[in-house]
């Protein structure tokens, strides 16, 4: 049976290869035990962080690095990730266990970390072809899978001297503010300016804002599962955005990329996880899920539906701007502008609908 990441690891893509003669060293010199020269493979995907698998003889391990060349400040901040993991994991142990961090560029270029890799399955866009899974077993991994946001959601980050992990306070004005911002920034001539959707979320912020520990990209390929209990999540992975937040927001963020099999095709063209497959719960079912769970009363959920689409359309719209200007030439961003649109159109009709 194939694992949750072989149908992902490359050959090291040109240009992002890792200097062994400088990285050897400093991993023999965290890590005594190893034995050998590893066999290096690279993640498929890489838009933000470069991510490497690092198979030795003895050992097998993962390698999380900044990308080169210029960056946003506060962005690929790879000390803050591990840093944050590693308070996380006595608290949530579906983080992987980090091993070491190196915070000198002269090694690689860039700052980087090293942790456990966990052997499972990822679930892609579908789940891999010989697993066979019944409308039962996808039932149970959906609900394990949700079970591990509210998980999340109730770890008491003041309790636990989590504090330092985000600003906290003012949580759901800043991301408005701030994705309002970032869409107009990212516009280009071919995308409605989005006014009518910022200015209704400005205008509908809920007046209570509970705070909690958020990872903002919850997301089922973010997620290992056990090979032999699918059901059982192994670990949860890209803690990159992860802070201090709302526990709707974040609910809001993973809704957004939720495809259901009864929505249109061009969404279902835009599907990245097996939100669609027999057995997964539709949106307004995962709601109520959660609110159920958690015991919080939602009388209308649209202002989040609304911020975790509009957001989506930001990253899409930053995506296509740059794009647009030429500072990436893959063909796969061509297009975006046209889910932008979508994007907003949808923010929109879910604005009409009553309560």
């Amino acid at each position: 049976m194939s694992t949750s990441i072989k149908d992902l690891e490359t050959d090291q893509r040109s240009g992002e290869e890792l200097d062994l003669e400088k990285l050897l060293p400093w991993l023999k010199n965290h890590l005594p035990t190893i034995n050998s020269t590893p066999h290096i493979t690279q993640f498929s995907g890489g838009a933000s962080n470069w991510t490497y698998r690092l198979k030795f003889e003895n050992q097998d391990l993962i390698l999380r690095r900044a990308p080169l060349g210029k960056k946003a400040a506060g962005a690929h901040n790879m000390p803050r990730e591990y840093e944050l993991q590693k308070k996380l994991k006595p608290h949530y142990p579906y983080v992987p266990e980090m091993i070491a961090l190196c915070d000198d560029e002269s090694v690689l270029g860039s700052t980087f970390y090293v942790m456990e890799r966990l052997e499972g399955i990822i679930p892609r866009k579908n789940f891999p072809r010989e697993v066979n899974w019944d409308e039962k077993t996808v039932s149970e991994i959906c609900h394990s899978f949700w079970d591990k946001l509210i998980e999340l959601h109730n770890v008491d980050y003041e309790k636990e001297g989590l504090d330092d992990l985000g600003k906290g306070e003012g949580y759901i004005e800043r991301q408005i503010v701030g994705w309002n911002k970032r869409f107009s920034d990212a516009k280009t001539w071919n995308v409605p300016s989005g006014k009518k959707v910022m200015h209704w979320l400005e205008q509908n912020m809920p007046a209570e804002e509970k705070l909690c520990i958020v990872h903002n990209d919850f997301r089922l390929d973010n997620v290992v599962l056990d090979v032999n209990n699918p059901s059982k999540i192994l670990g949860v992975l890209d803690w990159e955005l992860a802070a201090i937040g709302d526990p709707l927001m974040d609910l809001g963020n993973s809704l957004a990329y939720w495809v259901e099999e009864n929505d249109d095709f061009f969404i279902k063209s835009l599907r990245r996880q097996p939100s669609n497959a027999p057995g997964m719960m539709t949106r307004k079912e995962i709601i109520n899920y959660y609110t159920k769970s958690t015991g919080r009363e939602i009388e209308d959920f649209r202002f989040y539906r609304v911020y975790g689409i509009f957001r989506l359309a930001g990253i899409i719209q930053q995506i296509y701007y740059r794009y647009s200007k030429g500072f990436t030439t893959n063909k796969a961003f061509k297009n975006f502008w046209i889910a932008s649109i979508y994007m907003i159109r949808t923010c929109e009709n879910i604005i009409k609908q009553k309560r």
